[in-house]
């Protein structure tokens, strides 16, 4: 019987153990399973920083990508964030947006937005606004100045801001089409295609930030704008994207034209940032075809295919200054944009009042009246009198003004005289003063009064 029981309890004992070792099993690959989630999942602390003019669209853009319908333009520093979803993963994050005001005023705000420990995990943002687009050029060059200056300041350790630098400069170097080779993650340091890789050009990172940067040109649905009232021509825009992407070389940025209005680039914008900061899959080629929808990824643009624009060129060369052939219109609406506001009716009448006591005409009738006046009194009472007073009708001066007298001076002088020969005219009417009736009239009145007076 013993050696029975022994045997049972050894088997008893050899398969609660091997339940141990299957559980001990389960539980280790649930942590392992764990670890490895906890290990991939995003990472927190990532920063977009944008820089542009007062009105380029900054606050806008932003806004738009966060799916809000309304934006309130901040000053001085702004803050907003992305959520930044990994389907793959199904992790959530949130990725800070600091946006500085146009005022060069507030550059020392960048200290609380750009630290020597957060600037490794950062993406610089230029805007420029497309509707104005002989400001992209100075906008590009004083606010790259501004953070070129800022992280100078910063006063990283050189080995940690040279290896920043290397960064940039491979991932500039091993850039691919995605539809040749879409991957989710770059090539890890010391592939094998390390040793392949193309060396930069004269003009390439030549301002290394050690970040990635991207230039974006916003309201690009000015562009038929610019082509009705400003008379742009495909050579005006081709100009304009030689010199932008001329300068994002020097950066090693990309490139995108975006339109909030008509919802252009805009998920595409979202993407490649996303992809810049994250190292999400992208697999969007370059985009050339269309002037207001150019798309250029950083690490595919050269000198050669920027020269393919030049080909156009006809009354311009590409070294040519910016500013030169794209210039500022003159300002032709300030005259409608002046508020008029209507004078009192009292003072109005007052001025012309003042103004007609001035004229000229007043001393004139007073010198011509009496001498008409006087003309007319001892002409006879019979049929030639009408030809008498148009001897004296001043009808001629009426054909023939001064020509000392000026505008409505004249005019006054040339009424007066109408209106005096109307009156010399009815002097030949009993009673009328300045005549033989009108004086034995008075006489005939005064000796009636005389006798009324004898009779009292």
């Amino acid at each position: 019987m013993a050696p029975v029981l022994e045997k049972k309890l050894l088997g008893d004992t050899l398969e609660n153990s091997n339940e141990d070792d299957e559980g001990q099993n389960l539980w280790s690959s649930i942590l392992s399973e764990v670890s490895t989630r906890s290990s991939s999942k995003l990472p927190s602390g990532k920063n977009i920083l944008l820089f542009g003019e007062d009105g380029s669209g900054k606050t806008t853009l932003m806004t738009k990508l966060q799916g809000a319908e309304h934006s309130k333009t901040g000053r001085g520093l702004e803050y907003l964030y992305l959520n930044v979803q990994d389907e793959d993963r199904e992790d959530l994050t949130r990725c800070g947006v600091w946006i500085l005001d146009g005022d060069l005023y507030h550059k020392g705000l960048l200290k609380f937005a750009v630290t020597a420990e957060s600037l490794k995990d950062s993406l610089a943002v230029f805007v420029v606004d497309m509707s104005r687009p002989w400001t992209i050029m100075e906008s590009l060059q004083k606010w790259t100045s501004v953070l070129r200056e800022h992280v100078d300041k910063l006063k990283i350790p050189p080995e940690e801001m040279k290896e920043m630098e290397q960064r940039m400069v491979k991932a500039f170097q091993e850039y691919v089409e995605p539809e040749e080779s879409p991957q989710r993650r770059a090539p890890a340091a010391g592939g094998e295609d390390e040793g392949v890789l193309l060396p930069l050009g004269d003009n390439i990172l030549t301002h290394n930030l050690g970040i990635p940067v991207l230039m974006v040109c916003t309201k690009c649905d000015a562009v038929s704008v610019l082509e009705k009232e400003h008379d742009y021509k495909e050579e005006h825009f081709d100009f304009i994207q030689s010199h932008i992407r001329r300068f994002c070389l020097q950066y090693g940025a990309g490139l995108i034209y975006t339109s909030v209005k008509e919802e252009k680039n805009m998920d595409l914008l979202y993407k490649y940032m996303v992809h810049k900061i994250y190292d999400f899959q992208f697999t969007t080629p370059a985009l050339v075809v269309e002037k207001d929808a150019v798309f250029i990824p950083s690490g595919w643009d050269n000198d050669k295919k920027i020269a393919i624009l030049h080909e156009n060129f006809t009354t311009v060369r590409p070294e040519d200054p910016f500013e030169d052939f794209i210039t500022k219109p003159p300002v032709r609406k300030l005259v409608h944009d002046k508020e008029i506001s209507a004078e009192d009716e009292q003072v109005f009448l007052m001025k012309q009042q003042s103004l007609l006591a001035k004229q000229p005409a007043t001393p004139t009738r007073g010198t011509e009246s009496p001498a008409r006046t006087a003309s007319g009194s001892p002409r006879p009472t019979g049929r030639t009198g009408p030809t008498n007073v148009a001897s004296v009708s001043p009808m001629t001066a009426v054909k023939k003004p001064d020509p000392n007298m000026k505008g409505a001076a004249a005019n006054e002088g040339v009424l007066a005289n109408f209106f005096n020969s109307l009156l010399s005219k009815k002097t030949g009417v009993p009673g009328s003063p300045g005549t033989p009736g009108a004086a034995a009239g008075a006489a005939v009145q005064g000796s009636a009064k005389k006798t009324e007076a004898g009779f009292d």
